[in-house]
This record gives structure tokens, sequence and C-alpha cells, in this order.
């Protein structure tokens, strides 16, 4: 590297004379000594494969920086890659998870050796996918699994998942969780809001930078899928082409007990190989004058392509809150209803962060065996009565969700600061509750991520939680619900209630949560419907992978 670290990769190479052009993937998780069967088509195919451990990794020299070393290092790595004899000078990048966000990293200096890359499930900005959510509240058992698995220190022995978690205050968490401190755990802590530290690091803010061509992949029940998605819709002065499925962080594994259909896999490897021949090779490939969005529509469990990410023709609808009785809980009497609400007395429930809600499935990230993630029956999380349900009636026809979620709530608190969550589900009629996404707001971002404001007790605010993305056909006699409440614990830290800077807090205070749902202060979820119009695909084009 420009600073004299040397870094260490394996280098495979085809049976050719000639020179070639190569595909590179850099890894915090340990390059191996021989090359993966998933990379071996692009040797066959042609191309020399570089795999690197990332600075301070494995047998990488240098300190491990994530947020700020992958740029430089990935561009220095081109250079290098360019001057070997066996290169004709072009490259191309691809991987997941980390391996993806050090892409955009890399992409965004716009080295010209780079041509084209290919991430996967990784997002592209560190506060909201790694750190935090678009809601300002941390995501907790992300991080610390991920420190727990992958910086610990040598022969410390870790805690079970579900001790580590709840360790307070969260600035020892990182010792707790890895036996040692971890730089990076406490630069997020000391920076809660979106503020110049991560603005400074983000490739969303500087996006527009990108010039390569870029082939993305993600999953509705993937941590980054929102991301990756505002990724693609972002200015671009290069094409991109985005790729969702119904799948999790590990596009390989099946959810227990969920079916998505034969046609749920996709030819993730051959589209690549597809991609980088175009960029790299100069040869034709039907990915690129294709629509450049594929979305798997759950529900129906078909494919379809389309030519924007939000769809244009997606229409915005209102259902709102209602309740002629109080909306605690599954037997409660909360509905869901496309008629403003008229006289509706306020439903109101207790949080106590001692006990929060647990996460159930979901967009969650990176071990099933400790984390359980994707489509789960949600109906042991709506018995608690810190949970408000609101249910519609049995849809008449087929309904089609697909875009970003938004629900808009009046609420109260008697906290200074306290957490409003979200969460849509599709009741089947048998009665499963199967989760489609969820999201989070910290009430002192209401405003902002940027300058957090408290709250006045007792006072009421409209407030806006951004629950994430989905594509869900809700089916006939099927009925669409939502659960509002105030954690979803561990996928997000539990607010104590008290105002203070969390980071340090070991006091935890219960709040009396207000929500609104009458004439002048209407509370609904904000669908993005289409009509059915026969553009499903017929036939299946993609074949597992």
């Amino acid at each position: 590297m420009r600073d004299g670290v040397r870094l260490s990769a394996n280098v495979f190479r085809p049976d050719l004379k000639t020179r070639v052009p190569t595909v590179l993937i850099r890894t915090p998780y340990g390059k191996g000594a021989v090359l993966p069967s998933g990379y071996q088509p692009f040797v066959e195919r042609g191309y020399a494969v570089v795999i690197q451990d990332v600075r301070g990794r494995y047998a990488s020299e240098g300190a491990f920086r994530p947020l700020t070393q992958e740029g430089q290092d990935g561009y220095d790595t081109l250079d290098w890659i360019a001057a070997q004899p066996w290169s004709d000078g072009k490259v191309g990048m691809i991987g997941g998870s980390y391996l993806g966000i050090a892409q955009w990293r890399a992409a965004l200096l716009n080295n010209p050796h780079l041509k084209a890359i290919s991430p996967v499930v990784s997002g592209y900005d560190e506060y909201r996918d790694r750190f935090y959510s678009t809601g300002g509240a941390m995501k907790l058992g992300h991080r610390l699994l991920w420190l727990s698995q992958n910086l610990r220190a040598p022969g410390y022995k870790a805690p079970e998942f579900e001790r580590f978690v709840l360790h307070l205050p969260l600035r020892t968490a990182d010792r707790f969780a890895t036996g040692q401190t971890s730089e990076v755990w406490q630069q997020s802590l000391n920076h809660p809001a979106e503020d110049s530290f991560w603005q400074s690091v983000s490739t969303r803010r500087q996006i527009e930078r990108v010039q390569v061509p870029v082939l993305c992949f993600s999953g509705w029940y993937d941590n980054f899928v929102q991301s990756d998605l505002e990724a693609f819709a972002s200015p671009k002065t290069a094409p991109r082409r985005v790729v969702i499925g119904p799948w999790p962080h590990n596009m390989s594994l099946r959810f227990p007990g969920v079916d998505f259909g034969s046609q749920s896999a996709a030819p993730v490897r051959e589209m690549q190989l597809d991609w980088l021949d175009h960029w790299l090779k100069g040869k034709e490939s039907p990915l690129v004058s294709a629509p450049p969005v594929s979305i798997f529509v759950m529900g129906a469990n078909k494919w379809r392509d389309e030519n924007e990410w939000p769809l244009k023709r997606a229409r915005p609808t209102p259902f709102y809150l209602t309740a002629k009785k109080p909306a605690n809980g599954l037997d409660g009497g909360g509905e869901l209803s496309k008629s403003r609400p008229k006289k509706d007395a306020p439903d109101t429930f207790v949080f106590d962060p001692r006990n929060p809600v647990p996460t159930h499935g979901g967009a969650v990230c990176c071990n099933p065996a400790i984390f359980p993630w994707g489509p789960m029956d949600q109906r042991p999380v709506e018995r608690r009565t810190d949970v408000l349900v609101y249910t519609s009636d049995a849809l008449k026809e087929d309904l089609e969700v697909t875009g970003p979620i938004k629900v808009v709530l009046h609420a109260a608190t008697s906290a200074q600061d306290t957490d409003f969550t979200a969460k849509l589900v599709d009741v089947f009629p048998d009665g499963v509750a199967r989760n489609l996404t969820d999201g989070v707001l910290r009430l002192r971002y209401r405003e902002s991520l940027e300058k957090p404001v408290l709250a006045t007790p007792g006072q009421t605010y409209e407030i806006r939680i951004d629950a994430g993305v989905t594509s869900n056909v809700f089916g006939k006699e099927h009925r669409i619900r939502l659960e509002i409440s105030s954690s979803n614990f561990p996928r997000f830290d539990r607010n104590p209630n008290t105002g203070r800077p969390i980071a340090d807090e070991t006091e935890l205070r219960k709040a009396t949560q207000t929500v609104y749902h009458d004439r002048a202060r209407p509370s609904y979820v904000l669908l993005p419907i289409v009509e059915h119009s026969g553009m499903f695909q017929e036939e299946p084009t993609r074949k597992a992978r």
C-alpha cells in the first residue's frame, strides 16, 4: 500500500498465455489457502481471481479500521493488479456484505482500472446500515454479534448472545462481548447522531461520484435491502441494476416452514459473469439492455422486471388506525381501515425497557442460529399488552404492496425521549401472522438524524416511522396488520427513557405511551399499492443458484 503496509493476497490464474482481466475480492473474513468453489467459474471463464485479506486481518499487516481504510487500500490494490504481467489492466470486484461495502468505497475513487462492481447484500452507508437505523436506534444485536464473532480477543470465551446484548452501559458492551475495547464500537457510541463523523465516511452522501457500472443483489429479509434499493435509485453516471429476492443475508439459506416456490432462486454467479464479460471483455449481455430492476413479489411468488424504484405507478394509500376498544394485544379491538377515524379514544401502553418486546425474525443479521431471521409467526409477540395490534377486514381480492412502508403516528409519551416501533404483517386465513418489514423512530430524532431534540412529556407529536421496504401480495381472505410498540429488541437497542446520552446510561425507566387516532389526529400506515396488470412472468427464468 502507499504507506508501506503489505496486504496478503492469493492469486488464481487461468492456464492462458495472454494477459487476462481480473476479479478482485477483498475480505476481512480470511482468504484461506485454496480457491473457493464459488469463484472457480471466473477462472474457467478466463479471469484471474485475486482474494485479499483487508488491512489488519489474518495475513495482512496494519491495524483494522473498517470505517476508513477500504477506499485507498482498494485503489492501491487495483493499481498493483494492473501492473502485473498477467493482467490486462481491467478489474471487476464482487462479494457480499463487508466485501460489498469495500467495493463501494473503492468505486468512489474511480480508479481507471476498475470497470464494474457487483455488491451483494451490502448496503452503502455505515451509519444507517451497520450501526444505527433510519430512525436513529442502534442495530444492537447485529453489531455486537459481529464484533463477538470477528474481533474477539485471543482466548476470550464470549458469553451467550442473550447476555451480552443486555449488558449496560453500552459503553462497555464491547469488552463483555469480545474481551477487549473495540475502537469502532467506541466511535459509534461517541456519534449516536448522523453527524459530520458519519457523513465523512458515507458512500450514500457521495454516491454521485461512482462512475462504474453496478450489479447489486439483495433480499427482502436482509438488513441492507433498503440501502441497496436506494443506491440503485440515487443519481448515477453509469448503469446500475438491482435484483431483490425473498432472501435473508445468506441468500443460499431457506426459511424454516416458509416456501416461496420454485422460482425464488436466481443465478447470481451466471449474472455476475455476464455483467463482467460485458464491461471487462466487451461481450454482449442481456443484462445491460433489460429493465434495470428485478423484484420477487412475495405472495404471488413470481419475479417481475421494472424500470425504476420506487415504482411510479404504486399508489400511496393510507390505512387508518382505529379501535372500538383498546388495541392492546392480539385480543384487543384495533382495526385498520381505509376510512378516516372519527371519535376514537386513544390507545395507551407502558413501555418497560427491562422487559422489551423481543425481536421475532425480520431483516436481521448475520447468524440465524443465534439471531433468527426472516418471516416468522408474530402471534407470540402480538399477545403482549405493550403491543398495539391493528388488523384489517379480510380482503375481498388480492392486494399488492410494493415499495417503502411509512407509518404516521400522532403520539405522546411521559418521557423526554423514547422509541416508537412499527411492523407490517400479512395475516393468513388460518391466523398465521407473517412479518414483512419493520422500523423504529427514536423520538429525539423526529426532526432529523443530525440534530436530536428532546420531547416535552405529554405533548402530542406527529411522527413518521420509516418501516422499510417490501413487495408482497396480500392474498384474498388475508388481512393486513400493523403492530405499534416501543421496542424490538435486540434488533434495536432499548431506549432507557431518561433523555440522557444512551451510551453511558444504566438507569431504565418505564414510559407511558399514547397513540391517537381520531378525526383531528389520524394515525395511519401508508401502503404503496400496485394494481394488478398481468405483468408477472409466466415462466420461471431464474434457476437455482
